[in-house]
C-alpha cells in the first residue's frame, strides 16, 4: 500500500470531540472543548473554554497553565487511539514491534477437554475444529483461542479460564503479551459473501457460525478496545454490510456506536427484542437454539442515520389548518388563508426608507393583540425610538394629539397616562434586544439569544430588522458576506422549525437590478429567499401617490398563491399605521380600558415624529 501524508480536515476535529465524548462548539475559527481530554478539569461555568483545535491548521492547545498540552491531530490520534483512517494510522502512528508468534506446523486439533467445555456452551466439534480451539498443555481448564489473519498466520492468542470464579480471583481472560490485535475468525471468513458479523466474544462468533452463518468475527479485547482497527481496516472494508451482534447490556448493544462511527459500510444491528432477554449470541444459542440465532441475523435493522426519518412516519398535517398570525392587512390575510404561518421565516423586503420596518412593526403589534409573546431586534433604531414608533401605531389616530411646536411645525404625541397604559398592556408580552450593549461585552450570538427567549419567555413571534445588522452579532468567521448570510438564514430556519415559531426577517432590496423576478431583487445570498416560506415586498411605485405603497407577495411556499401585481396600501402619518382596502384605520388594541376611548393630552413636549 502506498501511503499519503496526512492533510487536516476540520471534520477530523469534530470527529475527535465525539470520540472523547466532550462537548464542543465553534468560535472564531476554533473548536473549543468544554474540558481538556488530557487534564479533564471540572467545568465551573457553562461557557468554559479549556481546550481548542484550530479549524484551519489542526493545531491544539490546552489553555490551563497547569497542563498546557499542545500539538496536532497526529498527536491526538496517538494519545487517544483515535483513527484518522487506516492509511494515516499506518503511516504516522508509531507501531509496536509486535513479536511474531511461533506458528503451528499443522492445523491445531482440539483436545478433549476443550470439546467437552464447548459442547456445554452449544458449540459442536466441527465448529471447534474449524476455529482450531484447544486448551493449554499444562492446564486443561484454560481454553486457547488462536487468532489467524486472513492469510492464515497466527497473530494473537487469547486464553479463558473455564473454572473462573470471583471468589477464586485472578483473571477470567488474558492474551499473549506484545502480539498484534486482530479480529477472531478472519481466516474463517468467506470472501464470496459481502456481509460480516461483529460479536464481542469468541464464543458468540462461534455460536453464529454454529447456526450455519458465515463470516462471524469477534473483537480481541472487549467492547471498549479498538486497537485492532488499523490492522483490520482493509479486511473489514472488503465487506459492503456489517451486522453488529454485540452484547445487550443496560439497554444498549455493545460495539454498535463505535463500529457505526468508524466504518462506511451499511451498518445493521440485531433488534433488542430478538435477544429475548439474553445477553449475547451464546446465551441465545443455549436458550433458544440455532433458529433464533438465524432470526437475529435475518431481522437485523439498519442503524438510524442522524437527521433521517421514514417518510411514512411523518405526521399528517392539514396545511390549511396550520396556526397563522393575522397581519391586520385583510387582503394579505385572505391571500394567505388566514395570515402568516408559524414554523418558518417570513421575508419582508423593500428599499431603505419606504416603510418595510413600519409594516413589520404593525404585524408584531397584531401578534401581541392575538395573545402571542414577541421579541424584536432592531439594528437601525435605538431602543427609545423603536418603542415610541410602536406606541404611536398602538394608540391609533383618534388618540394622538396634534400640536404646533415652537418652530411652527406640526408635531404629534401621546399623553403620559396613555403611554403608561400601553406599556402595561404589552409588559411581559413584548421583549426587545438591548442595543445599548457594546462590542466586547460577553454575549451569546443573536441566534442563541433568540433560542433563549423562546425557551425562557415563551416567545412565539420574532422580528429581525434587518438582516445585515443582525449577522454582525453572530459568531461566524470568514469575510464572505454571502456565506455569512446563508449560514445565518439556515440557523433561523432551523430555529423556526424546531420551536414552531414565526420569524419576520426584514431585508433590503438590491439598489440596481434588471431581474423581472421579485425574489431575485433581495440584496444578498440566494438562500435568503430560497429558505423563506413567504416573501413579501413593500415599496413605492411610480404610478401611485407618494404616501402610498405597493404590497406584493412573490413567493408562497405553503399554498402557492401569490400577487405580484400588488395591492395599494395607505400610510397614516399621525399614527404611523398602514392600511388597505377594507381595513379599519381606527382599530383599537386591547390596552384601551376606558369605555369612552383614550385619554387625550393638552400639550406635551416634542416627539421625533415631525
Amino acid at each position: 500500500m502506498k501511503y499519503k501524508p496526512y492533510e487536516f480536515k476540520a471534520q477530523d476535529a469534530y470527529d475527535f470531540a465525539r470520540h472523547v465524548h466532550i462537548e464542543a462548539h465553534e468560535h472564531g475559527g476554533e473548536l473549543f472543548f468544554k474540558t481538556c481530554p488530557y487534564c479533564n478539569p471540572k467545568p465551573i461555568r457553562d461557557n468554559l473554554k479549556t481546550f481548542s483545535i484550530n479549524l484551519s491548521t489542526g493545531q491544539f492547545k490546552c489553555l490551563r497553565a497547569s497542563c498546557g498540552r499542545s500539538g496536532n491531530m497526529i498527536v491526538l490520534s496517538q494519545d487517544f487511539d483515535f483513527s484518522l483512517g487506516n492509511e494515516v494510522d499506518e503511516y504516522y502512528r508509531p507501531k509496536k514491534q509486535y513479536r511474531s508468534l511461533k506458528q503451528p506446523k499443522e492445523k491445531i486439533v482440539p483436545k478433549e477437554s476443550a470439546l467437552e467445555y464447548l459442547q456445554k456452551r452449544g458449540i459442536s466439534k466441527e465448529t471447534a475444529e474449524r476455529y482450531q480451539i484447544t486448551v493449554q498443555s499444562n492446564n486443561k481448564n484454560v481454553l486457547v483461542f488462536p487468532f489467524f489473519d486472513e492469510n492464515g498466520k497466527m497473530q494473537f492468542v487469547k486464553y479463558r479460564d473455564t473454572q473462573y470464579s470471583k471468589e477464586k480471583g485472578g483473571n477470567k481472560e488474558w492474551c499473549e503479551k506484545d502480539t498484534k490485535p486482530i479480529l477472531f475468525g478472519m481466516f474463517q471468513c468467506n470472501d464470496k459473501y459481502d456481509r460480516i458479523i461483529f460479536c464481542e466474544g469468541q464464543l458468540d462468533s462461534m455460536s453464529v457460525s454454529e447456526a450455519g452463518i458465515e463470516n462471524a468475527v469477534s473483537v480481541p479485547t472487549g467492547a471498549n478496545g479498538f486497537t485492532w482497527v488499523p490492522y483490520c481496516w482493509d479486511f473489514v472494508n472488503r465487506f459492503q454490510e456489517i451486522i453488529v451482534f454485540g452484547d445487550h447490556e443496560n439497554g444498549k448493544i455493545t460495539l454498535l456506536e463505535e463500529i457505526a462511527k468508524r466504518f462506511k459500510a451499511t451498518i445493521r444491528h440485531v433488534r433488542e427484542e430478538d435477544y429475548k432477554g439474553c445477553k449475547d449470541a451464546n446465551e441465545i444459542l443455549l436458550a433458544y437454539g440455532k433458529k433464533q440465532i438465524r432470526t437475529c441475523i435475518e431481522n437485523a435493522v439498519s442503524v438510524p442515520i442522524n437527521k433521517v426519518i421514514e417518510l411514512a412516519d411523518v405526521e399528517d398535517v392539514d396545511i390549511f389548518k396550520l396556526e397563522k398570525l393575522q397581519t391586520g392587512i385583510k387582503q394579505l390575510d385572505k391571500l394567505l388563508y388566514g395570515g402568516l404561518p408559524f414554523g418558518g421565516v417570513i421575508l419582508i423586503s423593500g428599499k431603505p426608507g419606504e416603510g418595510k420596518s413600519t409594516l413589520a412593526s404593525q404585524i408584531m403589534i397584531n401578534a401581541v393583540e392575538n395573545g402571542y409573546k414577541c421579541f424584536a431586534y432592531s439594528g437601525e433604531l435605538p431602543n427609545y425610538l423603536f418603542k415610541a414608533w410602536m406606541d404611536f401605531q398602538i394608540a391609533g389616530p383618534d388618540h394622538i394629539f396634534e400640536y404646533q411646536n415652537k418652530y411652527g411645525d406640526r408635531n404629534y404625541n401621546i399623553s403620559n397616562t396613555n403611554r403608561d397604559l400601553i406599556s402595561a398592556w404589552y409588559r411581559g408580552k413584548y421583549f426587545l434586544y438591548d442595543n445599548r450593549s457594546i462590542d466586547g461585552d460577553e454575549k451569546e450570538s443573536l441566534a442563541g439569544t433568540i433560542e433563549s427567549v423562546i425557551m425562557q419567555y415563551g416567545v412565539q413571534v420574532i422580528l429581525l430588522d434587518n438582516l445585515m445588522t443582525a449577522i454582525d452579532l453572530e459568531e461566524m468567521h470568514g469575510d464572505d458576506k454571502y456565506e455569512r448570510q446563508s449560514i445565518f438564514i439556515k440557523k433561523l430556519s432551523r430555529i423556526a422549525l424546531k420551536h414552531n415559531v414565526l420569524i419576520l426577517l426584514v431585508a433590503h432590496k438590491r439598489k440596481n437590478t434588471f431581474s423581472k423576478n421579485e425574489n431575485d431583487e433581495v440584496s444578498g445570498s440566494g438562500d435568503i429567499t430560497n429558505l423563506a416560506l413567504i416573501t413579501i415586498a413593500y415599496e413605492k411605485d411610480k404610478d401611485i401617490d407618494d404616501s402610498q405603497r405597493m404590497l406584493k407577495v412573490s413567493k408562497n411556499r405553503l399554498f402557492g398563491k401569490v400577487n405580484t401585481a400588488g395591492w395599494i396600501l395607505n400610510f397614516d402619518e399621525k399614527s404611523k399605521r398602514i392600511y388597505g382596502y377594507g381595513d379599519d384605520l381606527n382599530y383599537s388594541f386591547g390596552w384601551d380600558q376606558k369605555e369612552d376611548g383614550f385619554e387625550q393630552m393638552e400639550y406635551c413636549e416634542e416627539t421625533p415624529f415631525d
